[in-house]
């Protein structure tokens, strides 16, 4: 255990052009954050539900509905009527070494145009697991803006369920974090 403090409600740091890093501390082992990740079940409550072929060149399927992901009664703000759901995304595995690591292209378009890439990185600290998540191959200030709020946000879910905490704002949270997100990514 390195004994380094991680703040699970820290901002996403850009690394270069187009890539954001988070950092989370998740309540262990990690095989059961493994589990909250890969598994469709477990991964509906904090993200998205659908299949993921659990082998490099495996596709992914991504089925958000992220007006699940709200408290009861929260409002969803204008901006992010989008979002709320049923919306599908779909990848491929592109490096697989469980329960360690798990990258993944995100929303292959149809146009042939490059996906990004979201990359799982899972380490044991002791009786926590240190989760450090990539999305890098952003294209634009818009992507790296709502791919920013967005991990902040669904992190903070993730955290929530695997501690049983109860369920934490949603929407609101994308309000909060989005004014610091659009100082690092202009639109």
């Amino acid at each position: 255990m390195s004994g380094e403090v991680i703040d699970n409600d820290a901002y996403g740091q850009v690394l270069e052009s187009g890539a954001v890093r988070f950092r989370r501390l998740l309540p262990g082992p990690v095989e059961r954050v493994w589990s909250y990740i890969t598994e469709p079940e477990k991964r509906a409550v904090w993200l998205a539900s659908g299949s993921m072929e659990l082998r490099v060149g495996g596709r992914v399927v991504l089925n958000f509905h992220n007006a699940l992901l709200a408290p009861a009664g929260e409002p969803v703000p204008e901006w992010l009527q989008p979002y709320s759901g049923p919306l599908t995304q779909r990848g491929r595995i592109t490096q697989l070494d469980p329960p360690q690591l798990l990258a993944m292209t995100w929303g292959e378009a149809e146009d042939g145009s490059p996906a990004s890439e979201v990359v799982f990185e899972l380490t044991p600290q002791g009786r926590d697991v240190l989760l450090v998540l990539t999305h890098r191959r952003l294209t634009s200030g818009t992507e790296g803006l709502m791919v920013s709020c967005g991990w902040h946000v669904h992190m903070g879910v993730l955290i929530a369920r695997l501690k049983g905490d109860p369920q934490p704002a949603y929407w609101g949270r994308f309000d909060q974090v989005q004014a610091h997100y659009k100082t690092l990514f202009t639109a």
